[in-house]
């Protein structure tokens, strides 16, 4: 994960990043990943090398890595009844394009909203809104499913009922802004949900 890739560089030079330190930072756009190193023990003379290392690491991990459980078999049922499917993420389009199609299910999907172009990350709303916008769908209408504080806040002030769905990074966050929370995908029932049309 981005964490331990992370991690590891911290250790290399003597400090440790926690992973509480590390989950302020999901779902959201904040300072540099070497910010708190370069606090503890000065200014980096290899900072771009580390930054490629990290990302060519982190890339590698990212390739092994599969889908949550029923992540799958949610999305495929949710267009199968007819939904919507939107990305609204504090990522880059072609980082979300790129794993939803390492994936497989990047054709379940009909936009995808990014912070990208001035478009502030969550929690601020404006992803969601984009992508309500791109889908033809009110919020009323609609449901986010997130995994973080920062992505819970930014669905609840675009006034979307949110299902709060854990990762392992995220499991012992409070996550309790969310309408509902769930252990996995596999929890989900659209018609409990009323996202069924």
């Amino acid at each position: 994960s981005s964490y331990e890739t992370a991690r590891e560089i911290y250790a290399e030079h003597g400090v440790e990043l926690t992973v509480a330190q590390w989950q302020t930072r999901i779902g959201t756009h904040g300072p540099h990943w070497l910010a708190d190193l370069e606090a503890e023990i000065g200014p980096l003379s290899d900072r771009e090398a580390l930054t490629e290392r990290r990302r060519l690491a982190h890339q590698e991990r990212l390739l092994a890595e599969q889908a949550l459980p029923g992540v799958a078999a949610f999305t495929t049922r949710a267009v199968d009844a007819g939904l919507v499917l939107a990305v609204a993420s504090s990522s880059s389009a072609a980082w979300v394009s790129d794993h939803l199609e390492r994936l497989g299910l990047l054709d379940r999907f009909a936009a995808i909203s990014t912070s990208e172009g001035g478009v502030p990350a969550k929690p601020e709303p404006d992803v969601y809104r984009r992508a309500l916008e791109a889908i033809g769908v009110d919020a009323t209408e609609a449901a986010a499913f997130e995994d973080s504080p920062n992505g819970i806040a930014a669905a609840k002030a675009a006034e979307l009922f949110c299902v709060a769905v854990p990762n392992r990074m995220t499991a012992g966050l409070d996550l309790t802004a969310a309408d509902v929370i769930v252990e996995s995908f596999l929890d989900i029932d659209l018609e409990h949900l009323g996202l069924r049309r």
